[in-house]
């Protein structure tokens, strides 16, 4: 049975030092991890601020991880790479 592809949507502000630490880190993460196996869509409040309001983002950069269920949120520049693994049900929590 092949994996369920992770559906994945990042929530920035603008091109700012932490929205692109944040594009960074998940890129790099997705590649480790997931390989071909995920799709990101990187959402920029500043152009479309009326998206922010749909899924409750009260802070950016903000991660959502739709699929595969159940949906989890990660706020913040997604540095803390094993915290960002445990969010997205990729490694057991300690």
């Amino acid at each position: 049975m092949e994996a369920e592809k992770y559906k994945l949507c990042l929530y920035i502000a603008g091109k700012t030092q932490k929205s692109n630490n944040a594009i960074e880190n998940l890129k790099k993460y997705c590649e480790e991890e997931l390989k071909d196996k995920y799709t990101v869509e990187i959402i920029d409040l500043l152009e479309h601020p009326h998206l922010a309001e749909g899924e409750q983002i009260i802070a950016v950069p903000t991660l959502v991880k739709n699929l595969p269920a159940p949906v989890r949120v990660l706020v913040g520049d997604l540095s803390d790479k094993i915290k960002v693994l445990v969010g997205l049900n990729l490694v057991a929590d300690k």
